[in-house]
Formats: C-alpha cells, sequence, structure tokens
C-alpha cells in the first residue's frame, strides 16, 4: 500500500472518532447516567438518590455529553499515541542502545552496529541504521567532506519522515487540555445563570431550581478539569519520550559524523 494511501486511511480514522465519540458520550449520559435507578422515584427528573454519583453528573446538564465526549476522544489518542510512542522507542531502552551504537561506531564495526539496529527497529534504529547503510556504501574516494554531507542528509531525510509519524496527533491531546477547561467554564457561567434565576424569582426562591444550577456548574466544572489534567499529564509524558527518541538520533548521528572525521 502506497504511503499516501496509508496518509488518508490515518486522516479518515481520526476523522472518524469525533462522532463516534459524541455518540458513546450520549448513550453513557442518556442510559448510564441518566438511568431511572438513579433517581428518587425512579424518575430522572427527580433530584438524584443519595451518594448517586451517575445521577449527580447527570444534573449537570446536556454540557455533560460534550465533556464524555472529550473524554472519549482523550482516551482514544492516549491509547493510540502509547502504542505508536511505545513502538518508535524499540525494543530495548533507547539509552542502552544508543551506547552500544556509539562503543560500535568507535570500534568501526558498522556491519555489526547495522545489525544492531536490525534488532532494536524503532525511529531510533530506522534512522541510524539508513545512516551507517550509506557510511558502508561510500568509497573511500569521497572525501570528508563529501562523506559527511551524504551521511547528513541521509539521516535528515528519514528523520524528516519519522518526526511527524511521533508528533502526530499530539496537538488534539493539547488542545482537548485547553477547550476542557473552557466547556467546564461554559457550564460553570450556565450553571450560576440558573442559580441566580431561581433566586431572582418573585416570592420565594425556587430551592430546586437554585440547586439544580449549583449542581451544574460543579458537575461540569469537575469533568472539564478532570479532562484537562489527564491530558495535560499524558501530553507531557509524550513530548518527553519524543525529546528522547530524537535527543538519541541526535547522539549516533554526532557518533557516526566523527567516526568519518576519524577516517
Amino acid at each position: 500500500m502506497k504511503e499516501s494511501t496509508r496518509l488518508k486511511l490515518r486522516s479518515a480514522a481520526v476523522l472518524i472518532v469525533f462522532p463516534i465519540s459524541v455518540l458513546i458520550a450520549y448513550i453513557i449520559y442518556a442510559f448510564v447516567l441518566g438511568d431511572p435507578s438513579n433517581f428518587v422515584d425512579g424518575n430522572n427528573a427527580n433530584e438524584p438518590l443519595q451518594n448517586n454519583y451517575l445521577g449527580v453528573i447527570y444534573k449537570g446538564g446536556p454540557l455533560v455529553v460534550l465533556l464524555i465526549a472529550f473524554q472519549v476522544i482523550l482516551l482514544t489518542f492516549i491509547i493510540e499515541r502509547s502504542i505508536t510512542i511505545f513502538k518508535a522507542n524499540g525494543k530495548a531502552n533507547n539509552n542502552l542502545f544508543v551506547k552500544r551504537i556509539k562503543t560500535l561506531i568507535q570500534g568501526s564495526r558498522i556491519d555489526e552496529a547495522i545489525k544492531v539496529c536490525d534488532d532494536q527497529k524503532g525511529s531510533s534504529a530506522n534512522v541510524l541504521k539508513n545512516g551507517l547503510q550509506m557510511l558502508n556504501s561510500l568509497s573511500n574516494k569521497e572525501n570528508k567532506e563529501e562523506s559527511i554531507a551524504m551521511v547528513q542528509k541521509e539521516i535528515d531525510d528519514t528523520t524528516y519522515l519519522e518526526i511527524p509519524h511521533l508528533n502526530k496527533n499530539m496537538n488534539i491531546i493539547s488542545t482537548l487540555a485547553s477547550i476542557s477547561t473552557l466547556a467546564g467554564l461554559l457550564g460553570t457561567v450556565t450553571g450560576m445563570i440558573k442559580a441566580f434565576s431561581a433566586l431572582a424569582r418573585v416570592g420565594s426562591p425556587d430551592a430546586v431550581g437554585l440547586a439544580a444550577g449549583i449542581s451544574q456548574a460543579l458537575v461540569t466544572t469537575a469533568l472539564g478539569i478532570s479532562t484537562a489534567l489527564v491530558a495535560i499529564v499524558f501530553y507531557n509524558i509524550f513530548t518527553g519520550r519524543i525529546d528522547n527518541i530524537i535527543d538519541s538520533i541526535e547522539q549516533g548521528s554526532m557518533s557516526i559524523m566523527d567516526h568519518i572525521k576519524r577516517k
């Protein structure tokens, strides 16, 4: 299958995630959180049963559907990124792999270093393997400057293909971290509007309306903040792993260049 076809299929898969997540969120909201057994007299129009948090979340209102959808989308891309970055790290520890490659290069054992890259797999191994293969293909007639330029170009070209694969969908996770908080804040504002409207009624204040407004404000705030918190944590974890892979590529590349200069 061509790379362009694969990219189109992946893009289509990403787009499908969003409507499916909204559908899942609605099902959870309507049939799990809104189950009559969670409420007084078996009616979800009434107050939730005591200590029944599913019913409490349901009372957060329709905005809860959007926030649950954000959580489903976030979970989907956390799993997808975890699998991708785990594969990109390769079989062995990346730092140990780079140390071994550097030792082999310093000992001019290039063929053995290529075999180690084959065994390791992953992004760092792919890039360094291409660089080492280019190094092996160079004849002794080329001067050092030409050799360095050719090997560096091969490494840069392979890195150019690997990095987008590592960073893919990271922008979705970072966006969810921002908009989840804003969606929670929107729920807070609309909930407080309901609460103050209940207080402002002529005659005795509407206690039920006041409680419903405050409940919506607190539930949506909690869902928004918790989603953003998880998104930020995993975004930083993934970013750290990606930086480690890029650093290992740079260290291996420097070892290859140093080897050429010593020849």
